[in-house]
């Protein structure tokens, strides 16, 4: 999983050859705590394919804002530097990985 702030978005998910899933939560989520043993879990599952990244909205105001997030947790799929999906609360594993599998289908 890799920390994402407002200073390393670009970079590690505007720029990233691999598609990337952001996590937006907050430590005083329990929803976002929930999802976030599940994110690790398909992390190691997804390996070069896809990429993690969590985005703390409390640190990261301004680029919550700039993809309009306004309830967390939300996940946002990007692809070649673009937003192509959004996920919103909670969601099982396999929820999440049939919503993954299909966004990572050309």
């Amino acid at each position: 999983m890799i920390e994402l702030s407002d200073d390393n978005f670009e970079s590690a998910v505007l720029k990233s050859k691999t598609p990337v899933l952001v996590d937006f939560w907050a430590e005083w989520c329990t929803p976002c705590r929930m999802v976030a043993p599940i994110l690790e879990n398909l992390s190691t599952q997804y390996g070069d394919r896809l990429a993690f990244g969590k985005m703390n909205v409390d640190a990261g105001r301004k680029t919550a804002t700039q993809y309009g997030v306004q309830s967390i947790p939300t996940m946002l799929f990007f692809k070649d530097g673009k937003p192509m999906r959004q996920f919103r609360g909670f969601m099982s594993e396999k929820e999440l990985k049939k919503n993954l599998d299909a966004a990572l289908t050309p």
